[in-house]
């Protein structure tokens, strides 16, 4: 037994997987639900194409989430992805616009800021022993106030290279379509779910969420993993930065205000625990999806108020809240029999 608990710890994976799966599938569950009550409502609802779209709409949100998944397994918080988005788009504007600059150096440019940007928070947080609050919301301050120093006003565009990523898509069978940023958002979510679940890397991490103290013990790189998964969402975040002036063809320094606690709400929603150690990334993107799903049904109605969307999510939040910490308080109730 104790061979089989140790190898557990050092693998980072779940001894009940039962259990831990419990909420991703009710989140699943969750989303089909949704989406098989706005098709029995709205006619041309439960189509191909509108499922595909909420892909096409979220692309970017998924990419924020997959970063943000990374951190909070490890107990982070990142606050300041919405603002590298909105800093990330406003580059893209900026490099091709007014420096004319190839726009996949631009694009390479971005990634490797959004990167360091990351990595940078990372190394704060380890070395200093800064909480993540307080690190990462340092760094969406100085994100936002890049951007208006940037430019007040929007920057639209207009660049062959994003015009023909933007406006082509991915023909499939049946006539649907799929944009090639929701391209990237999927093949960027399997390398990521990879990376956790058969990686080293991905061991590190569910390692350091669980049980940092036992993680050091063990003589796993604590520190060099924190810093590597801010390092990861600050390159999710600079490449969803990307996606998103890919779908609105511009750079603002007001867009993605409040995206954090999408990705947030996402990654909560799928089923990863806020104190870290317990998660899976497709219960993420089922996060996103859930929210894409309210929208939509929002949109078809065409009465409500966009603000429903937010009182859905804060119910679903408490939700997902409740579901965890009975998981977790049944799974104590067990040990200590």
């Amino acid at each position: 037994m104790s061979a089989v608990l140790s190898n557990a710890i050092a693998r980072g994976r779940p001894l009940a997987p039962r259990r831990r799966h419990v909420p991703v599938l009710v989140t699943l569950g969750l989303f089909l639900a949704a989406f098989a009550a706005g098709a029995i409502r709205y006619p041309n609802f439960g189509t191909t194409q509108v499922f595909l779209d909420l892909f096409i709409d979220n692309g970017f949100l998924i990419v924020v989430a997959v970063g943000m998944t990374f951190v909070i397994l490890t107990g982070g918080i990142d606050l300041s992805v919405g603002s590298v988005v909105a800093l990330s788009g406003m580059l893209c504007a900026i490099g091709t616009m007014k420096l004319h600059l190839p726009a996949p150096v631009v694009i390479l440019l971005v990634l490797a800021v959004g990167t360091l940007f990351g990595a940078a928070m990372g190394y704060m947080i380890h070395v200093f022993e800064v909480q993540p609050f307080i690190a990462t919301l340092a760094g969406m301050f100085l994100a936002r106030g890049l951007c208006l120093t940037l430019s007040e006003n929007q920057i639209s565009i207009d660049n062959s290279f994003f015009d023909a990523l933007a406006l082509n898509s991915l023909h499939l069978p049946g006539g649907a379509h799929l944009s090639y940023g929701a391209v990237t958002a999927l093949v960027v979510f399997v390398i990521a779910a990879f990376v956790l679940q058969w990686t080293r890397t991905g061991r590190n991490v569910y390692a350091v969420g669980g049980n940092e103290q036992s993680a050091l013990l063990m003589g796993l790189p604590a520190g060099r993993t924190k810093i590597q998964v801010y390092a990861i969402s600050g390159f999710c975040s600079a490449l969803g930065g990307v996606l998103f002036a890919l779908y609105t063809l511009s750079g603002d320094p007001t867009h993605a205000i409040g995206m954090e606690l999408d990705a947030i709400a996402a990654v909560v929603i799928g089923g990863t625990v806020l104190t870290g150690g317990s998660g899976y990334l497709i219960g993420s993107v089922l996060g996103v999806l859930v929210l894409g799903v309210i929208k939509t049904i929002l949109s078809f109605e065409g009465t409500l108020s966009s603000w429903w969307t937010r009182i859905a999510i804060g119910v679903l939040l408490f939700g997902f809240i409740a579901l965890q910490r009975l998981i977790a308080a049944r799974r104590r109730t067990r040990a200590s029999t």
